[in-house]
């Protein structure tokens, strides 16, 4: 047990904000904290974290546990650079591997089994367990692949101070990650992620040996990191086993069967109730009448199912139907500012195909999406009797003086109120709020008056560009719903997984510049770009490989030369030896033949000219073996 909240209640400025809650996270466990906003998670974590105490209840954290913590908005401070703040981070371990080898230093000069040498010998083998347990001696490497993993692979001098929020946030879950805490709390870690990096934290995190409470609203991430799920929903907390996929379906089931169970009391406390009702006063009843008054005292009440508010009812319809083809983009070339977006851009989309634009941040996503807004031109055709209905994720189509009822109305002036009001409703906005100007409403009031006005335009052709920011759970499945149930053609922009993985037929991913269309939906393109990027990967290691083994074959080659060299220098020398041998020999030769005592033997003669021909072949021989070798 890692930790135990045990019936906390917590209020702010008088209001309840949690009451009776319990959870328990154990040692290694993935969970998924979600809720609606303002439910009380952010209070939650804090609450564990002994930033705020409770107003009655226990909290009890495993003595000794490391807790790590990623606030929303809780970047990385300091004036160092990137690289240095990340070393800070395994500096124990990397510290720990300096005092092993000078340790290793005092062992070797001290006398075996004396004191001293078993003191150090006890320290030495209490350092090498620790080194092992914590992968020290692979500290730095870990640097290296958390900070490539969260996209920081070129920044390593980078000044801090220089950073965006959005950069230190993400900076601050690359040194959590190398702390390796026993718990880890991320509040919205995916905020300032591109997917890229998502996949890779992923993945990062199924090895993660600690514990994981994670708060996010990307329900892609919760299904691939979190194997149980605790919702908070009025005050109240219920923790479900499995991710979030799991998670709906159990909620579900279990609200069927409170529901089925609060039915069936209700109608049994009635009966109970009417029989002593009608026989309470009889004399010959009142006494089984009384039993029943017992037996309804006993009864333990079963609480009625608390039901959230209905989410939005979006319905996307259109009245004129589209040619077959409904866009074309041809050798597509896309620029803002004079930066290069999309070069040689291929796109085609048939009626009633749901693609979606992905790619990271500044790729020029949006900016395709307003080009194909414009009507066509420069490489876009669209194609006969396509009517857009252009979701804007700014709202700037929307007039922040308007209320929100003349906002809607403006528009369907042949509209009575009370067809406004039936529209503005079913898309979740209460009668309080059609009164409100438009520039007073949150983020997700205003995203949900945008959709109305979208699904009232009736465009057989839908251009979203990020529909599902400041929408809460309930009001993006809501529209999920209506997307798939619309039988028009949807082009979306996202950074939502799910929504892209509910929705999506086919991607058109944006990346170095080049339109590429995955088709499989999105399971198909994240197969697909694993597969690729494990190949690339493979074919680094690869390369990496062979380098290594080509400067080893160098070394190889060096050594090998390195004797021959040597050999060629002793074989100079043997030959300068024999030269001067056979030179010898030869005078000798030429002197006895030019002795008197020799000349008047003809076979001592003929023996020596014999051995002097010898003598003069090798040693040319010898000259032109010199020759090859000294030049």
């Amino acid at each position: 047990m890692l930790f135990n909240l045990n019936d906390i209640s917590f209020s702010y400025q008088g209001n309840l904000i949690l009451d009776g809650v319990s959870l328990t996270v154990n040692e290694g466990e993935r969970v998924g904290l979600i809720g609606e906003n303002g439910a009380g998670k952010t209070t939650l974590i804090k609450l564990i974290c002994g930033i705020l105490s409770p107003d009655k209840g226990e909290i009890s954290v495993k003595n000794g546990a490391a807790i790590g913590l990623l606030e929303q908005n809780g970047g990385l401070e300091g004036d160092g650079t990137v690289y240095s703040q990340m070393l800070e981070a395994v500096k124990d371990q990397t510290e720990a591997v300096k005092r092993l080898a000078e340790l290793s230093e005092k062992l070797s000069q001290c006398e075996y089994g004396g004191r001293e040498y078993n003191v150090l010998s006890a320290k030495y083998e209490s350092l090498n367990k620790y080194i092992a347990a914590y992968d020290c001696y692979n500290a730095e490497v870990r640097v290296k692949t958390v900070l490539g993993g969260m996209n920081f692979a070129d920044c390593y001098d980078q000044k801090i101070s220089t950073m965006s929020g959005g950069e230190r946030t993400r900076l601050k879950l690359a040194r959590l990650l190398l702390e390796q805490p026993d718990l880890l709390i991320l509040d919205e870690p995916t905020n300032h992620l591109d997917i890229k990096t998502l996949f890779w934290l992923e993945d990062y995190l199924s090895t993660f040996k600690g514990a994981v409470l994670v708060v996010s609203h990307d329900r892609y991430f919760l299904d691939r990191v979190a194997t149980k799920t605790a919702e908070i929903e009025n005050k109240k907390l219920c923790l479900y086993n499995g991710n979030y996929t799991k998670f709906k379906v159990l909620k579900e089931d279990r609200i069927a069967l409170q529901e089925k169970e609060y039915k069936k009391q209700r109608e049994e406390i009635a009966r109970l109730q009417t029989y002593v009702d009608k026989n309470i006063v009889r004399a010959t009843t009142a006494k089984s009448a009384q039993s029943r008054v017992k037996q309804l005292d006993k009864m333990e009440l079963i609480e009625k199912p608390y039901l959230p508010p209905e989410p939005p009812r979006f319905k996307f319809a259109f009245t004129q139907t589209s040619y077959e083809n409904v866009l074309d983009i041809q050798n597509l070339n896309l620029e803002i500012g004079g930066k290069s977006l999309i070069s040689g851009g291929q796109l085609q989309v048939k009626r009633g195909d749901k693609v979606a634009i992905t790619g990271e941040n500044g790729t020029g996503k949006s900016t395709l999406l307003k080009a194909i807004v414009s009507g066509g031109g420069g490489g876009i055709t669209l194609g006969r009797f396509v009517k857009i209905a252009y979701y804007d994720q700014e709202n700037a189509n929307l007039d922040m003086s308007n209320t929100v009822l003349s906002e809607l109305w403006n528009r369907h002036l042949l509209f009575s109120q009370t067809e406004i009001r039936s529209m503005l409703a079913r898309c979740g906005l209460s009668a309080e709020d059609i009164d409100k100007k438009v520039g007073e409403l949150s983020g997700g009031e205003r995203a949900k008056l945008a959709l109305c006005v979208l699904q009232s335009e009736e465009g057989n052709l839908l251009l979203l560009d990020e529909p599902t920011n400041h929408l809460d759970m309930p009001a993006r499945e809501s529209l999920e719903r209506a997307l798939k149930e619309y039988e028009g053609t949807v082009i979306f922009v996202s950074h939502d997984r799910y929504f892209i993985s509910a929705i999506a037929e086919d991607i058109a991913e944006i990346e170095d510049g080049k339109l590429n269309v995955y088709n499989g939906g999105y399971e198909g393109y994240r197969l697909e770009k694993r597969a690729a990027s494990e190949q690339a990967k493979a074919a680094e290691e690869e390369k990496a490989k062979k380098e290594y083994l080509a400067k080893r074959q160098a070394g190889f080659k060096s050594r090998a030369a390195r004797s021959a060299e040597a050999e060629r220098k002793n074989r100079v020398k043997q030959i300068e030896a024999e030269i001067s041998l056979n030179e010898e020999r030869e005078n000798e030769i030429q002197e006895s033949l030019a002795d008197p005592a020799v000349t008047a033997d003809y076979k001592k003669i003929e023996s020596l000219c014999k051995e002097l021909e010898i003598v003069k072949k090798r040693q040319e021989e010898l000259y032109e073996e010199y020759a090859n070798l000294i030049d």
